[in-house]
């Protein structure tokens, strides 16, 4: 029997694993996919290591400055190009746009130039939180809005706060204090960049931490979004790694090694069982894996072949401990029989998973040395020319990819799927989605890019996650949590539970670990206020 068993490879499984390995556990990692790090992940594009996944993290509380740190990375740290991102939005008198586009382009059937009024670019005004503007008068927010916009959203000031302390949905706060421009205009564009999802469907208190109390002491929202500002830390709010965030799970990977952590990618978890007694329980998780791999563990033979795949093989592996790092559905499926308080949870108001799309574009692009749209740009779901949700001009916002690649050498990577939508890439061949996302870099960025200046085109699927920002996100965390703290020997973390990003996702992951060690130790640990 091993000491603990880590179900899932991502960042938060390696950094729990890490936690536990450190104190002379015995540790082996299970991860489904052939390679752990989960959307942490790199590739090599036309001799370029670039990020296929996260390419940044929040900085804010210092807890992934202080674990790269530890990993010895704390060289590798680098901040982004402070030129800012922009906005693609519908000309504010323009109609609806067409929503069989994407399919046009890639065909090759839709214009390439949409008329003058069609779309603007604008850059994202400054001095906001979320794109909810701190100063609605400023130059650079009338741009985006008009005067008519402005006026409604300084109207923000002169409103009582009825409600203290009881706003749930970003994008109704938003609406109702602001009006209807800045949250569609605003507001919208970057909630679906950042988070996938309409803000009408954010929590505030996950997205915004403070906005809430900010603004019933100041009053209003602009003014809330100011102080929230006045109080950050001077500098960017993102940092990235020399190399890419890719170089993040691999040296974790390395300080898993010196500690004899067993790494099995290509296994499933199929079950979970519980036996023993509260003080010494057992687990038994039930995996499949490839049936020339080797045994899970050398002692436990492999149970049997799977007839429906003569490909893979099913084992049984036992442990005094268990942390699952998957993504929320899985997790909920793997404890769901361990008792009526899991039974519970999958029955709650999950979010349905959405698909993401990432298209990354190498390209002989001269013209964009001038970085015509800052380091990217964030787009309005209204756009009538464009399909990406977002575009990322790589070389302009990260000074090491620009120095690998080169003058006139260009990285974009452009982002498809909402949540709430289909995704406008399913039916599309790689083919067509190059064309599409060739089509939708030259619009956003405003320079003519042919066919020809591809010099390489990657895509990378990312599904099935679960959104940790929507409306409920924290009740619904609050109920896994109270059912993983009445069973002994357990631990969940992830994304889905502790927030997006690796600012949320490792203090996360370095608690629950914590947790298990100390249990493994027999020493006591009291459990966060949660």
């Amino acid at each position: 029997m091993i000491d603990v068993l880590v179900i899932g490879g991502g960042v938060a499984g390696l950094v729990a694993a890490r936690e536990c390995a450190q104190v002379g556990l015995a540790v082996t990692i299970i991860e489904a996919t052939d390679a752990v790090g989960g959307p942490v992940a790199g590739h090599i594009l036309d001799g370029l290591s670039l990020d296929s996944g996260a390419e940044s993290f929040a900085v804010r509380g210092g807890t992934v400055a202080a674990f790269v740190e530890d990993l010895g990375l704390t060289d590798q740290i680098v901040a982004p190009n402070v030129a800012g991102a922009w906005l693609h939005l519908p000309a504010l008198n323009s109609g609806s746009p067409s929503r069989a586009r994407a399919k046009k382009v890639a065909a090759g059937t839709a214009l390439q130039r949409p008329s003058a009024n069609a779309s603007v670019s604008v850059p994202l005004p400054k001095a906001g939180v979320l794109g909810i503007p701190g100063s609605p008068l400023a130059d650079d927010v009338r741009r985006v809005i008009g005067w008519k916009g402005s006026l409604r959203a300084y109207l923000d000031r002169l409103m009582p706060v009825l409600t203290i302390g009881r706003e749930h949905s970003l994008g109704d706060l938003v609406k109702k204090r602001m009006g209807a421009r800045v949250l569609d205009r605003l507001v919208e564009p970057v909630a679906s960049g950042v988070y996938t999802t309409s803000a009408v469907d954010l929590e505030i208190d996950v997205v915004a931490p403070g906005l809430n109390r900010a603004l019933t002491t100041a009053g209003s929202l602009s003014g809330a979004v100011s102080a929230l500002r006045s109080g950050a830390p001077a500098g960017s709010n993102v940092g990235g790694l020399l190399g890419g965030m890719a170089s993040l799970p691999a040296a974790i990977v390395t300080a898993l090694e010196r500690h004899n952590v067993s790494i099995l990618t290509g296994t499933t978890a199929e079950t979970l069982a519980r036996s023993g007694t509260d003080d010494a329980p057992t687990w038994s998780v039930t995996v499949t894996r490839p049936a020339d791999a080797a045994p899970a563990d050398p002692a436990d033979p492999i149970d049997s072949a799977d007839p429906a795949d003569v490909g893979t093989t099913t084992q049984t592996i036992t442990a005094r401990y268990v942390i699952i790092a998957t993504q929320g559905a899985q997790a909920l499926r793997l404890v769901n029989p361990l008792g009526a308080r899991f039974d519970a949870l999958a029955e709650l108001d999950w979010p349905a998973p959405t698909a993401v799309t990432l298209t990354s574009l190498v390209l002989d692009a001269p013209a964009l040395d001038a970085h015509p749209r800052g380091t990217g740009v964030l787009v309005s779901i209204d756009a009538p020319d464009v399909t990406a949700k977002a575009l990322t001009h790589v070389t302009a916002k990260w000074a090491w990819v620009a120095d690998a690649a080169g003058p006139g050498r260009h990285v974009v990577r452009l982002s498809y799927g909402r949540a709430g939508h289909s995704n406008p890439t399913d039916d599309l061949s790689d083919v067509e989605l190059q064309a599409l996302a060739l089509h939708d870099a030259a619009t956003l960025l405003g320079v003519p890019l042919p066919a020809g200046c591809v010099r390489a085109f990657a895509r990378t699927e990312w599904r099935d996650a679960l959104s940790p920002a929507t409306l409920g996100a924290p009740e619904r965390a609050q109920l896994v949590h109270e059912a993983v703290a009445a069973t002994p020997a357990l631990e969940i973390t992830g994304a889905w539970l502790a927030g997006t990003g690796l600012a949320s996702v490792i203090p996360h992951a370095l608690e629950a670990g914590d947790r298990i060690r100390h249990a493994a130790l027999g020493l006591t640990i009291t459990a966060p206020d949660l």
